[in-house]
């Protein structure tokens, strides 16, 4: 199986220390997706939706770990369980506002992703299809203002 980039994601963290961990934590980053020309017809109707899911590579990742220590735990964790990019995969995915549609470049805003990352896939974020009525969140307890406030440090930067 071989995944081939569909276009770039763009953002301001041009460094992998002290980045947002989370979407939740760049709130107010607007930022930029560039589509590829070749994949672009297949935006249409995007626009309709307030929300999309990117789906990415983590390039600057050339670490597999099955056990990792996540940014807002203390204790070591299945890879699985977290949203570590040191996956064997190493992909990524962030649910993020969109803000327009313009030819083949999307406007977003909330981006927690590092500039230059290969964008794989984009879906739309349809709450009807995955806002879960029962869910939990395992081990994370972080509160919403630790959410907001963690910045990425050297654990997963090889």
């Amino acid at each position: 199986m071989k995944l081939e980039p569909i276009g770039t994601i763009h953002s301001p963290y041009k460094d992998l220390k002290n980045m947002p961990i989370q979407p939740k934590g760049a709130t107010q980053i607007i930022s930029k997706v560039e589509v590829f020309e070749a994949y672009a017809d297949g935006l249409k109707d995007l626009e309709l939706f307030s929300h999309i899911y990117l789906i990415y590579h983590f390039h600057q990742s050339n670490t597999e770990k099955l056990r990792v220590i996540p940014f807002l735990d203390t204790v070591e964790r299945g890879v699985y369980a977290t949203r570590s990019p040191q996956r064997p995969n190493h992909i990524g995915i962030s649910i993020v506002k969109l803000v327009s549609v313009k030819n083949n470049i999307l406007t977003i805003q909330g981006v927690d992703i590092l500039d230059g990352t290969p964008l794989l896939d984009i879906k739309p974020f349809i709450s009807k299809f995955d806002t879960p009525e029962h869910s939990t969140s395992g081990w994370m307890q972080a509160n919403e203002n630790e959410i907001k406030n963690k910045r990425s440090d050297e654990r997963f930067i090889e």
